[in-house]
Protein backbone atom coordinates (compact mmCIF):
# COMPACT_ATOMS: atom_id res chain seq x y z
CA UNK A 1 0.00 0.00 0.00
CA UNK A 2 1.17 3.54 -0.78
CA UNK A 3 3.43 5.05 1.87
CA UNK A 4 1.40 8.26 2.00
CA UNK A 5 -1.77 6.39 2.85
CA UNK A 6 0.03 4.35 5.50
CA UNK A 7 1.53 7.49 7.02
CA UNK A 8 -1.92 9.10 7.26
CA UNK A 9 -3.17 5.99 9.04
CA UNK A 10 -0.30 6.37 11.51
CA UNK A 11 -1.20 10.02 12.05
CA UNK A 12 -4.82 9.17 12.80
CA UNK A 13 -3.95 6.24 15.03
CA UNK A 14 -1.46 8.25 17.09
CA UNK A 15 -3.91 11.15 17.31
CA UNK A 16 -6.56 8.81 18.70
CA UNK A 17 -4.15 7.18 21.15
CA UNK A 18 -2.97 10.53 22.51
CA UNK A 19 -6.38 12.18 22.50
CA UNK A 20 -8.15 9.20 24.06
CA UNK A 21 -5.54 8.16 26.59
CA UNK A 22 -4.37 11.60 27.66
CA UNK A 23 -7.94 12.89 27.42
CA UNK A 24 -9.04 10.32 29.99
CA UNK A 25 -6.21 11.46 32.25
CA UNK A 26 -6.71 15.20 31.80
CA UNK A 27 -10.51 15.30 31.83
CA UNK A 28 -12.19 12.23 33.32
CA UNK A 29 -9.56 11.31 35.92
CA UNK A 30 -9.57 14.92 37.10
CA UNK A 31 -13.02 14.32 38.63
CA UNK A 32 -12.72 11.81 41.51
CA UNK A 33 -16.49 11.35 41.63
CA UNK A 34 -16.33 9.66 38.23
CA UNK A 35 -14.11 7.02 39.74
CA UNK A 36 -12.00 6.11 36.70
CA UNK A 37 -8.62 6.73 38.38
CA UNK A 38 -5.46 5.02 37.16
CA UNK A 39 -7.44 1.96 36.07
CA UNK A 40 -9.69 4.01 33.82
CA UNK A 41 -6.77 5.84 32.24
CA UNK A 42 -4.91 2.58 31.66
CA UNK A 43 -7.97 1.08 30.04
CA UNK A 44 -8.45 4.17 27.88
CA UNK A 45 -4.95 3.84 26.44
CA UNK A 46 -5.53 0.15 25.77
CA UNK A 47 -8.87 0.80 24.08
CA UNK A 48 -7.42 3.41 21.75
CA UNK A 49 -4.93 0.87 20.45
CA UNK A 50 -7.50 -1.91 20.11
CA UNK A 51 -9.98 0.24 18.21
CA UNK A 52 -7.53 1.86 15.83
CA UNK A 53 -5.55 -1.33 15.28
CA UNK A 54 -8.73 -2.99 14.03
CA UNK A 55 -9.60 0.13 12.01
CA UNK A 56 -6.31 0.86 10.23
CA UNK A 57 -3.98 -2.01 11.14
CA UNK A 58 -4.51 -3.53 7.71
CA UNK A 59 -3.29 -0.26 6.18
CA UNK A 60 -0.18 0.68 8.17
CA UNK A 61 0.41 -2.12 10.66
CA UNK A 62 -0.91 0.10 13.49
CA UNK A 63 2.34 1.23 15.10
CA UNK A 64 1.22 4.64 16.47
CA UNK A 65 4.56 4.80 18.28
CA UNK A 66 8.12 5.57 17.08
CA UNK A 67 9.52 2.94 19.45
CA UNK A 68 7.35 0.27 17.83
CA UNK A 69 8.38 1.42 14.36
CA UNK A 70 12.08 1.25 15.24
CA UNK A 71 11.63 -2.04 17.09
CA UNK A 72 9.92 -3.64 14.11
CA UNK A 73 12.63 -2.29 11.82
CA UNK A 74 15.28 -3.82 14.12
CA UNK A 75 13.35 -7.08 13.89
CA UNK A 76 13.34 -6.84 10.09
CA UNK A 77 9.57 -6.51 9.94
CA UNK A 78 9.55 -3.22 8.03
CA UNK A 79 11.98 -1.53 5.61
CA UNK A 80 13.96 1.52 6.70
CA UNK A 81 12.24 3.67 4.06
CA UNK A 82 9.08 3.52 6.18
CA UNK A 83 10.73 4.54 9.44
CA UNK A 84 11.16 8.30 9.05
CA UNK A 85 7.74 9.00 7.44
CA UNK A 86 5.99 6.90 10.08
CA UNK A 87 7.75 8.70 12.95
CA UNK A 88 7.10 12.16 11.49
CA UNK A 89 3.37 11.45 11.13
CA UNK A 90 3.16 9.79 14.54
CA UNK A 91 4.68 12.81 16.27
CA UNK A 92 2.48 15.17 14.26
CA UNK A 93 -0.60 13.18 15.26
CA UNK A 94 0.33 13.33 18.94
CA UNK A 95 1.00 17.07 18.86
CA UNK A 96 -2.28 17.79 17.06
CA UNK A 97 -4.18 15.62 19.54
CA UNK A 98 -2.63 17.41 22.50
CA UNK A 99 -3.48 20.78 20.95
CA UNK A 100 -7.12 19.83 20.44
CA UNK A 101 -7.31 18.31 23.92
CA UNK A 102 -5.99 21.56 25.41
CA UNK A 103 -8.71 23.54 23.64
CA UNK A 104 -11.39 21.17 24.94
CA UNK A 105 -10.04 21.06 28.50
CA UNK A 106 -9.76 24.86 28.68
CA UNK A 107 -13.51 25.03 28.15
CA UNK A 108 -13.94 24.26 31.85
CA UNK A 109 -13.65 27.41 33.99
CA UNK A 110 -11.63 25.63 36.68
CA UNK A 111 -9.17 23.96 34.34
CA UNK A 112 -5.52 24.08 35.39
CA UNK A 113 -2.93 22.91 32.85
CA UNK A 114 -0.58 21.28 35.36
CA UNK A 115 1.30 18.30 33.95
CA UNK A 116 -1.25 17.89 31.13
CA UNK A 117 -0.67 14.10 31.22
CA UNK A 118 3.00 14.59 30.29
CA UNK A 119 5.68 12.13 31.38
CA UNK A 120 8.35 12.79 33.96
CA UNK A 121 10.68 11.52 36.66
CA UNK A 122 11.82 12.99 39.96
CA UNK A 123 9.64 15.96 40.87
CA UNK A 124 7.67 15.47 37.64
CA UNK A 125 6.84 11.84 38.43
CA UNK A 126 3.28 11.33 39.77
CA UNK A 127 4.77 9.29 42.63
CA UNK A 128 8.08 11.22 42.73
CA UNK A 129 10.05 8.21 41.53
CA UNK A 130 13.70 8.75 40.67
CA UNK A 131 15.44 8.81 37.30
CA UNK A 132 16.85 5.36 38.16
CA UNK A 133 13.34 3.95 38.63
CA UNK A 134 12.28 5.45 35.33
CA UNK A 135 15.44 4.17 33.61
CA UNK A 136 14.61 0.64 34.73
CA UNK A 137 10.87 0.57 34.08
CA UNK A 138 10.56 2.32 30.71
CA UNK A 139 13.02 0.14 28.73
CA UNK A 140 11.70 -3.07 30.34
CA UNK A 141 8.06 -2.26 29.61
CA UNK A 142 8.94 -1.13 26.07
CA UNK A 143 10.89 -4.35 25.54
CA UNK A 144 7.97 -6.57 26.50
CA UNK A 145 5.47 -4.41 24.63
CA UNK A 146 7.35 -4.80 21.36
CA UNK A 147 8.06 -8.47 22.06
CA UNK A 148 4.33 -9.10 22.46
CA UNK A 149 3.62 -7.19 19.25
CA UNK A 150 6.14 -9.24 17.29
CA UNK A 151 4.87 -12.47 18.84
CA UNK A 152 1.16 -11.96 18.23
CA UNK A 153 1.75 -10.83 14.64
CA UNK A 154 4.04 -13.75 13.81
CA UNK A 155 3.03 -16.72 11.64
CA UNK A 156 1.30 -19.31 13.80
CA UNK A 157 -0.21 -16.80 16.24
CA UNK A 158 -4.03 -16.92 16.54
CA UNK A 159 -5.49 -14.90 13.68
CA UNK A 160 -7.53 -11.80 14.42
CA UNK A 161 -6.58 -11.41 18.08
CA UNK A 162 -3.43 -9.31 17.78
CA UNK A 163 -5.14 -5.94 18.48
CA UNK A 164 -6.71 -7.32 21.66
CA UNK A 165 -3.41 -8.72 22.93
CA UNK A 166 -1.57 -5.49 22.12
CA UNK A 167 -4.24 -3.29 23.70
CA UNK A 168 -4.36 -5.40 26.86
CA UNK A 169 -0.57 -5.28 27.08
CA UNK A 170 -0.63 -1.49 26.90
CA UNK A 171 -3.31 -1.43 29.60
CA UNK A 172 -1.15 -3.60 31.85
CA UNK A 173 1.87 -1.40 31.18
CA UNK A 174 -0.08 1.65 32.34
CA UNK A 175 -1.33 -0.12 35.44
CA UNK A 176 2.29 -0.77 36.38
CA UNK A 177 3.93 2.52 35.55
CA UNK A 178 1.50 5.44 35.76
CA UNK A 179 2.74 6.26 39.29
CA UNK A 180 6.38 6.07 38.15
CA UNK A 181 6.59 8.06 34.90
CA UNK A 182 2.93 8.58 33.99
CA UNK A 183 3.76 5.86 31.43
CA UNK A 184 5.42 6.67 28.16
CA UNK A 185 6.70 3.62 26.20
CA UNK A 186 5.87 5.93 23.29
CA UNK A 187 8.00 8.96 22.35
CA UNK A 188 5.23 10.52 20.23
CA UNK A 189 2.67 10.29 23.05
CA UNK A 190 5.26 11.91 25.35
CA UNK A 191 6.07 14.72 22.93
CA UNK A 192 2.53 15.99 22.33
CA UNK A 193 1.57 16.81 25.95
CA UNK A 194 5.11 17.92 26.93
CA UNK A 195 5.01 20.76 24.40
CA UNK A 196 2.02 22.25 26.21
CA UNK A 197 2.98 21.26 29.77
CA UNK A 198 6.02 23.50 29.69
CA UNK A 199 9.78 23.78 29.93
CA UNK A 200 10.37 21.30 32.76
CA UNK A 201 8.65 18.48 30.84
CA UNK A 202 10.36 19.40 27.59
CA UNK A 203 13.73 19.22 29.35
CA UNK A 204 13.03 15.60 30.33
CA UNK A 205 11.66 14.64 26.92
CA UNK A 206 15.02 13.25 25.74
CA UNK A 207 14.62 10.41 28.24
CA UNK A 208 11.18 9.46 26.93
CA UNK A 209 12.67 9.04 23.49
CA UNK A 210 15.83 7.22 24.55
CA UNK A 211 14.36 4.78 27.07
CA UNK A 212 11.44 3.39 25.03
CA UNK A 213 13.47 3.18 21.83
CA UNK A 214 16.35 1.34 23.52
CA UNK A 215 13.99 -1.28 24.94
CA UNK A 216 12.13 -1.55 21.65
CA UNK A 217 15.22 -2.06 19.50
CA UNK A 218 16.50 -4.81 21.80
CA UNK A 219 13.06 -6.45 21.65
CA UNK A 220 13.12 -6.22 17.87
CA UNK A 221 16.42 -8.06 17.69
CA UNK A 222 15.36 -10.70 20.23
CA UNK A 223 11.93 -11.12 18.66
CA UNK A 224 13.42 -11.39 15.21
CA UNK A 225 15.36 -14.43 16.40
CA UNK A 226 12.76 -15.92 18.74
CA UNK A 227 9.86 -15.82 16.29
CA UNK A 228 11.79 -16.54 13.12
CA UNK A 229 10.40 -19.44 11.15
CA UNK A 230 12.73 -22.39 10.76
CA UNK A 231 12.48 -22.05 6.97
CA UNK A 232 13.70 -18.43 7.05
Amino acid sequence: MHLGKRSIAEFLGTFWLTFGGCGAAVISAAYPQLGIGFVGVALAFGLTVVTMAYAVGHISGAHFNPAITLGLWAGRRIPFRDVIPYIVFQVAGAICAAAVLKVVAEGHPGFVLGSFAANGFGELSPGHYSLLSAAVIEPILSFFFILVIIGVTSPGAPAGFAPLAIGLTLTLIHLISIPITNTSVNPARSTGPAIFAGKAYIEQLWFFWLAPISGAVIAGVVGGVLFRRESD
